[in-house]
């Protein structure tokens, strides 16, 4: 029966290990995944820098458009009409600009969130595997007790066979 404890010893080891290398794999995979999500928030940046100067080039051929309507029209430019039109598009202008930076700050902000629930899952993937290894000693020691007559099956904690333990205030816990 020696040759089985060590089977069973020898497996216990290998799924410790593999539940180990999973979770630092899952936490690694999650941690890129937020360095991804900051890189694309660092892009909104650069867009958003873009966006405006593109912007601001069709603001000046919209001013260049209007004055010229209005010279042709008779009208004097930089009084009366003129002026308030001018001021009317600057304004609209400057709306228009605050309105990009404001969908870019969000857009940055959600990005950022992402990053940082990508960190966290990546925690939790890391403690579930803890917690699938500690599983994996109790099973393994309970089968390595019950195969040398060390233990006889009947805790008041519940099952080693099956896998599921009854805490000391009454609730189940593990199961395969």
């Amino acid at each position: 029966m020696s040759w089985q404890m060590a089977v069973v010893g020898a497996l216990g080891v290998a799924q410790y290990q593999q539940q180990g290398a999973m979770g630092k794999y899952n936490q690694a995979v999650q941690n890129r995944n937020a360095v991804v999500a900051e890189q694309e928030a660092q892009q909104l940046d650069k867009k958003l820098e873009f966006d405006i100067a593109q912007f601001d080039k069709k603001v000046v051929k919209l001013e260049g458009e209007t004055e010229t309507n209005l010279a042709k029209s008779g009208v004097e430019t930089g009084t009366g009409t003129s002026a308030r039109i001018n001021i009317a598009n600057l304004t609209e202008a400057e709306i228009q600009r605050k309105l990009l930076r404001y969908n870019t700050d969000v857009a940055k902000a959600g990005k950022l969130e992402e990053a940082n629930f990508a960190r966290i899952q990546g925690q939790l993937y890391r403690q579930e595997a803890r917690l699938a290894q500690i599983q994996t000693v109790a099973k393994t020691g309970t089968s390595l007790l019950s195969m040398s007559g060390g233990f006889s099956g009947s805790s008041p904690y519940g099952s080693a066979s099956s896998g599921s333990f009854q805490t000391s205030q009454g609730r189940i816990i593990g199961g395969v």
